[in-house]
This record gives structure tokens, sequence and C-alpha cells, in this order.
């Protein structure tokens, strides 16, 4: 009966649809207006005394009785919640469809009904309930009514019985223009949760062909969006083309970034700014890629507008959040550009409690690039530690900042430590593995990430680090291939590994597919690294002014990137 709880929370999925003003109670009601004669009022009174004095069984007859004697809602609702607070799922729905029977109209009623139902798991007897609560709401209100269903059934331990229901209460609302896109993302949500990928989609397509405007079948589409369900994403780009809500195509370029498709998601973000100017959310992530492109004055101008449009709206999680995102991403950009006051001045406009580790972060990276890194590490061990959670976050810290200030040993130890305590850690054994590779420790690094591929097989960071490693030294390349394979099988679209396969397949002399996979890496993800390898197949294929050129824009997104760096003094190349 642990489930009963969810019951009166679930009732408001759809009692948040269109509220049903409820008859006041004989309790509540005027005293001229009062049927509640001495009876009436004595049995309350004691069905009251009872529910207080932990005998809810006794209250909740006292309040039955006294709801069918007074046909009052008020009273058949008091027995509902009695039964259910004490977890009596039978008797709760035995006063409901008391109720309900008394008050056929009223959906208060047959909502509770319905919910019960849904908490006793009881769904073949759901369609009915649901049937009436969607007949029973407003035109103007069934769509919304209709989008409240998979929630209120999210808790249902058989997802197949329940698709089932709901696309057999909703059929005659599948081929209505007004109610058919609803009802058919309805029907695609739950064929998703029972595990029907392809039903999903094709409920989908249905909901799109009655109206290409409506939101949630590209919506639904945007949920199944990725390598596994490929068709998924022609109904959003046809969504796209016409009028499409801008948070739609914010919902389109969240996806994007999530399978690392950048350079689209940049596209896309273009568009929304152009298009809808006033919408902050767009130029936040905008101007937060911009930064990570190194793209200066675009991410300074991009968070400058976003920070126009945000501070006047009303306070908020929401808004609070995305300040503090904000001025973090303009403190970067002058910490990019060595100008640590102005860095420094953008992180005090940070007031957000929940920042603290990444501004002191900050804080800390400013103070190594002054010289003063024992400051920043100071400030960093400083921060509190109330629970495991926030010793992590703060030794992560204090070794990214060893490690960005190349004090490779003392990073390493550290990691180490933290490593021999949590021995089992994927995220520590990876990062402990990364540091001995910059200290040189072959040896260790390959040890750990086999040792982490042994814990966490799908830990897919392992096998392209391995992969790559052995690539970079020029050893053992088909092993180096598959490794660097493997982990594409995890992430297909990731171009960082993309271009670990394409150093690779360089390595081994395959000059034209290393050029293939490399050029679609660094479409994908402009990076200073993935233009340095890029850049050397060009210019071993003779193609020297478009390796250049491509350098050169390695140097614009970084120019203190070191394999970049390395690889043209290597080559002897000036630019």
């Amino acid at each position: 009966m642990a489930t009963l709880a969810l019951a009166m929370g679930g009732l408001h999925a759809f009692a948040q649809t269109a509220p049903e003003t409820a008859a006041p109670s004989a309790l509540e009601a005027a005293p001229e207006q009062s049927a509640m004669n001495g009876e009436l009022f004595y049995i309350v009174l004691l069905g009251e005394l009872n529910a207080a004095g932990g005998e809810p069984g006794i209250a909740y007859q006292l309040y039955l009785e006294g709801a069918r004697k007074a046909n009052d809602p008020g009273l058949y609702r008091r027995a509902v919640e009695i039964a259910l607070q004490s977890r009596s799922g039978e008797a709760a729905l035995q006063a409901a469809r008391a109720w309900s029977k008394a008050e056929p109209t009223s959906r208060d009623a047959n909502r509770y009904v319905l919910q019960i139902l849904l908490a006793l798991n009881r769904v073949a007897d759901t369609a009915e309930p649901l049937k009436t609560e969607l007949g029973m709401a407003p035109e103007t209100d069934r769509s919304a009514a209709i989008n409240a269903i998979p929630p209120a059934y999210g808790q249902i331990s058989d997802k197949k019985l329940a698709a089932m229901v709901v696309e057999q209460v909703l059929g005659s609302y599948l081929a209505d223009p007004l109610n058919g896109p609803a009802a058919w993302t309805t029907v695609g949500r739950m064929r998703l949760a029972a595990g029907d990928t392809s039903g999903a989609l094709e409920a989908a397509r249905s909901g799109q062909a009655l109206s290409i405007a409506a939101p949630g079948p590209v919506q639904l589409a945007l949920e199944m969006m990725g390598p596994k369900v490929p068709l998924a994403e022609p109904l959003v780009l046809h969504y796209l083309g016409g009028q499409p809500l801008p948070e739609l195509r914010m919902g389109y370029v969240r996806v994007l970034l999530e399978i690392q498709r950048y350079g689209e998601a940049m596209q896309q973000l273009s568009l929304l700014t152009s298009q809808t100017p006033d919408f902050p959310d767009a130029w936040l992530v905008q101007g937060s890629l911009q930064v990570q492109e190194n793209q200066l004055n675009a991410a300074e101008s991009s968070l400058k507008r976003f920070i126009t449009l945000a501070e006047p709206l009303p306070p908020g999680e929401g808004r609070t959040r995305g300040l503090s995102a904000a001025y973090m991403a303009l403190s970067q950009v002058a910490e990019n550009r060595k100008d640590f006051p102005a860095a420094a001045v953008w992180l005090q406009k940070i007031d957000n409690a929940e920042e603290l580790l990444n501004v002191q972060t900050r804080r800390a990276s400013l103070l190594a690039k002054q010289g003063k890194l024992a400051e920043g590490r100071a400030l960093l061990q400083a921060l509190p530690e109330r629970n495991p959670a926030e010793v992590r976050m703060k030794l992560t810290a204090e070794v990214q900042l060893l490690r960005d200030n190349k004090q490779y040993q003392t990073a390493y130890d550290l990691m180490a430590k933290a490593v021999a305590e949590h021995p089992e850690d994927a995220d520590l054994l990876y990062d402990q593995a990364m540091l001995a590779e910059k200290l040189d420790k072959m040896d260790d690094m390959e040890r750990l990430l086999r040792k982490l591929i042994a814990i966490k097989p799908d830990y897919h960071h392992a096998y392209n680090a391995l992969g790559y490693s052995l690539a970079e030294r020029n050893v053992r390349l088909p092993e180096a291939r598959d490794l660097i394979r493997k982990a594409l099988e995890f992430v297909p679209n990731d171009p960082f590994i993309a271009d670990s396969l394409g150093w690779v397949e360089f390595r081994m002399g395959n000059n034209d597919e290393a050029l293939r996979v490399l050029d679609g890496a660094f479409k994908a993800k402009p990076d200073a690294e993935i233009a340095a390898h890029l850049g050397e197949v060009l210019w071993t294929l003779g193609q020297r002014d478009r390796a250049t050129s491509i350098w050169k824009e390695g140097l614009q997104i970084n120019s203190d990137n070191e394999t970049l760096l390395a690889t043209l003094k290597r080559l002897q190349v000036k630019l």
C-alpha cells in the first residue's frame, strides 16, 4: 500500500488542468444555509475526535455515514482522506465511488476514484473513470487533461497494460484536429514508457500530421532524438521549418549539445537570437559556447545581452542561476584576456550560496595566474566539507588547479591518496591515470585505465585515453584503433574521440581515412587540438595552404594549446 501516498499528490496532475469549485462542506457552510442537524453535527464531531485519537477506521465510518445522509462532498472528501492517511486503499475507493455515485457530475469525485485505482495498481479498472474525466473537461481544457495522463500513470508497474488502456480511452480523440495532437502525444509517451520506441515515433508522426504547429508531437520527438532513433529528428526539423515556439527550438539546441553536435547547435542559436532576440536563454547558451570557442568579443556581447534581458525578470531560482552562469562566463572572458581585476569584479556580482565552490575555484585560478598558487589552494582548502560530495568537489577543484598550473606531481599525489581511500571510484581512477600520463608514467597510466575498464566496462573515456596514448607513442596501433572504436560505440558523435581515431589512422599510414575523420571532427567541434592533428595530415598530403589556415584557426581558438604549439615546432612551421 506504499503507493497510496501518491494518490493525493497524483490527483494534482488532473486537478491543475481545470480546477473544479467544490461545494462547501457541511462544516464550512454558513449556519443559515447549513443542512446539518444535531445528529449530523454529532457524527462529524465524533469523527474528528476518533481521527485525532488514533481510531481512523471509526472516523472513516462516521464520516461516510454523515456524507451519505447530508450528500455533502466535503464529508465524502474527508472520508477518502482519512482512509488514504491510514493506507486503507479499498476503503478510500469505496468512499470515492460512493461520492461519485451521489454526485455523478463531480470531477473531483471521479478524479479521486481514478487516482486511487492508479495507486492500487488496478490499471484495467481506470478506463471508465479516465474516460469520464476527459468527457467532463471543458473543451478548452481537454488537451491539457490529455497531456496530464502520462505523469498520472507514471508509477504503474505494468507499462504495456497502461499504454493499452490509455490508447483505448483516447481512441475517439485521435482523429480530432483540436485534441488529436495531444492525444497522439500522450499515446506516444505511454508507448515510449512501455519500451515501444517505434510505436512512439509513429504516434509522433500521426500527431504532427494533424497539425504541424502542435508542440506536443515535436516535444515527444525531441525526447526520442538521438543515434538510436534517427527518424525522430526529421519531425523536429519539419516543425522548425514553420513558425516554431522559441522554447522548442531551444529544446532542439539542448539535444544537439547533448549529442555533441556543436556546430549545428550554434547555427540554431544564431537563428533563435535573430528571430526571437528577446528570448534570454538563447543568449546565455550562445555566450557560453562562444567562451568555449574562445570567441571572446562575441561571447561578451551575447552574455551582456542575456543580463540585460534577465535582470528585470521577477526573482526566482532560474533567474538567479542564469545570472550566476553569465557572470561566471564573463569572468572567464576577462581571465582569458588576462584582465584579472575585471574577472574578479564579475565574480563579486554572484550572490548565490550554491555557486560558492565555482566562485572560489575561479578566484583560485585568478590568483594562480598572478603567481599566487599557494593562496589559490588555500582558498579551495578553506571551503566547507559538510558532506562527502563537498569533500569530493574540493579535491577535484584543487587537483584541477594544480593540473592547470603544471604541478602534476603534487596533483598526482593528492589523487593517489583519494584513490587509496576509494579504490573502485571510476572518475578518480581516470583522473589519476591522466596525471600519470603527464608525468610520463605510462605503465601506471595503462594499469589504472585497464583497472577502470574492468570495474566499469562502459567508461568510454578510458578506452579513448588508452587508445590515444598508444597512437601518440606510435606503438600497438591496431590495438589502439580497436580501443578507440570501442569508445565510439558508446558515444558515436563525440568529436574528440573521432579526433583520436583520425590520429591513429594517420599513424597507421591511412592518410585519406585520417583526413576524412579529422575533417568531420573539426567541423563538429572546432578545437585547437583537433586543428593540430588535421593540419598535420593536410601538411603531409601536400595541402599546405589549407594546413596553415587550419592551424591559424586553431591558434585563434586557443593560442596556448600544447599539442598545437608542439606540432608547429616539430614541423618547423611559422605562422
